[in-house]
């Protein structure tokens, strides 16, 4: 018969056990040195080995040749308790057998002694189920226990123990495993089954099994269910994380505004017997991974989809507002307890979308932010204040005197000194290549002045060696551009963002048969269509 891996493959030591050293280290030095307690507490999140040590320490404390601490599975007491004709080691599960009466029995079971073990071992998994009667009546025999009784306590909830119990046990904490011990265990049993895991596809299956080694044995299960040879690609089919390109049309939906387009897709999946609440989650994680792209400086190693599916996160995590994002989240947070307190799921799940959509409809503190978010990004106001600004631009047409290159330090550079004529702006711009963290720069850039922010809204830059170029839309955007306060303000937010240190330079379009001209020549020209008189100096 077919044994699962993550039974097959369960550690029978403590050298065995992936990832949990500050545990297996002190349980072996302490049945080294014999200093064995009465009473054991292994608490942590699931598939992280707490049920597998609890049997692995019953097996050491009782082994006839302990071998560095750990049992040497050969003598009859360690071969009797794996295949269960040694009685004295005891398997409890408290989440049936939580009664008081069950207790009392434990009770006087404990009080015989062992028939071929030294020890009697009971182990209590989820002991947190336990009644408060029957944590009472542990009590007393847990604090004397007979010299002959050994217990391990194993629970996810450690929070629901009373103190008392605590306080008489050895507590030890497990850890979520980390991803790439988790690979690389996933990589040496694929190679035992005689089987094939790729590196991108056994990193996959780590990160979605969220630090539980049992997890993550299922899903390797599920995809040599499918082929002897797992990829990358047979870990995205097997687990579902094809198929997702709704969450990013829903995403574009919030984003844009567009309510009718949101509830055409929550139709559409409604009728292919999507589960709502499902969706609700999934769309909640999907945001979850955009707000952790938009403040980690590199989210990757946390967020468990393929390379291709991150790449489109990330863009549009760029595009999209902080505020919209966790606006999103907490309206997907109370949609899904809506809907597991009763009602119609898909009503709930379309009206959060509708919120979503159209925010004023919303009188949330996160709807309100997204609001005001929205007001400093339209600027509406923009065109008056270009018009007005136009009489000053002329005024100052007269380029201000350059200084030497040498006269200033970068971090001090002038409005005229990073992209001058000594440069050849032809050869950056045709080595050029978009800059895609550029709108999360320009939300920097608010941050230090929300006038620089709405005049570059809806412009583009380019990166060209150490130059960043900006296309700026209008001449207001032209004019901060020139200004050392504004420049300074953008390249810190570059660093910010980026990580690195850029000059600044116009971007000039060209329309390849004539060179772009420079701006105050089209300023020049600008005046002289309104009747005004330029001299040119």
């Amino acid at each position: 018969m077919y044994q699962v891996l993550y039974r097959k493959w369960r550690p029978k030591k403590f050298s065995e056990v992936v990832g949990q050293p500050q545990v297996t280290v002190t349980l072996r030095n302490e049945l080294e040195s014999g200093r064995i307690a009465h009473a054991y507490l292994f608490t942590g999140s699931r598939g992280t080995g707490k049920t597998t040590c609890a049997k692995i320490l019953a097996k050491a404390v009782n082994c006839l040749h302990l071998e560095d601490g750990d049992p040497c599975g050969k003598c009859e007491i360690c071969r009797g308790i794996d295949n269960g004709s040694v009685m004295d080691v005891v398997e409890i599960d408290a989440a049936s057998n939580n009664g008081v009466e069950n207790i009392r029995s434990l009770r006087e079971e404990a009080n015989f002694t062992p028939a071929a073990a030294k020890y009697r071992v009971y182990i209590i998994d989820e002991v947190h189920m336990l009644s408060v009667g029957a944590f009472n009546a542990l009590l007393k025999t847990l604090e004397e226990p007979p010299a002959h009784v050994i217990f391990i306590l194993a629970t996810t909830e450690v929070h629901k123990i009373p103190a008392t119990i605590l306080s008489r046990c050895q507590r030890f904490d497990f850890h979520r495993i980390p991803p790439k011990d988790i690979a690389d265990r996933l990589t040496y049993i694929t190679g035992e089954e005689n089987a094939e895991l790729e590196p991108d596809a056994a990193l996959l299956i780590a990160r979605l099994a969220d630090g539980a080694l049992r997890d993550a044995l299922s899903i390797l299960d599920q995809c040599l269910g499918r082929t002897k040879h797992v990829t990358e690609q047979t870990v995205t089919e097997t687990v579902g994380l094809v198929g997702r390109e709704h969450l990013f049309v829903l995403t574009d939906a919030v984003k844009d505004g567009d309510s009718s387009k949101a509830l055409e897709v929550v139709d559409e999946l409604y009728r292919s017997s999507k589960d709502m609440a499902r969706l609700c989650e999934e769309l909640s994680s999907h945001f979850r991974s955009m707000m952790l792209i938009k403040t980690m400086k590199d989210a990757r190693s946390i967020i468990a989809v393929p390379e291709t599916e991150f790449k489109k996160l990330e863009q549009q995590a760029l595009s999209t507002p902080l505020p919209t994002i966790l606006h999103a989240m907490a309206t997907m947070q109370a949609a899904l307890e809506k809907m597991y307190r009763g009602g119609d799921r898909r009503t709930i799940f379309e009206m959060a979308m509708i919120r979503l959509c159209i925010p004023k409809l919303d009188s949330s503190p996160d709807a309100l932010l997204r609001r005001v978010e929205a007001l400093e990004q339209g600027m509406p106001a923009v065109a008056s204040v270009q018009k007005q600004e136009e009489p000053v631009r002329v005024k100052a047409a007269k380029p201000p005197k350059a200084k030497a290159d040498n006269a200033l330090p970068d971090k001090e550079a002038s409005a005229t000194d990073d992209a001058k004529e000594n440069v050849d702006s032809g050869s950056l711009q045709s080595k050029a290549k978009k800059l895609e963290e550029w709108p999360e720069i320009l939300q920097v850039v608010k941050t230090f002045s929300k006038s620089a922010g709405a005049a570059f809204t809806g412009s583009n830059a380019y990166v060209s060696g150490e130059f960043v170029l900006i296309d700026a839309k209008t001449q207001f955007a032209l004019k901060l551009l020139r200004q050392p306060s504004q420049r300074d303000n953008i390249r810190q937010a570059i660093k910010q963002v980026t990580g690195k240190s850029f000059k600044l330079g116009p971007y000039k379009k060209t329309d390849g048969s004539k060179k772009a001209d420079d701006p105050l020549d089209r300023l020049a020209e600008d005046a002289k269509r309104e009747g005004i008189e330029v001299i040119k100096k």
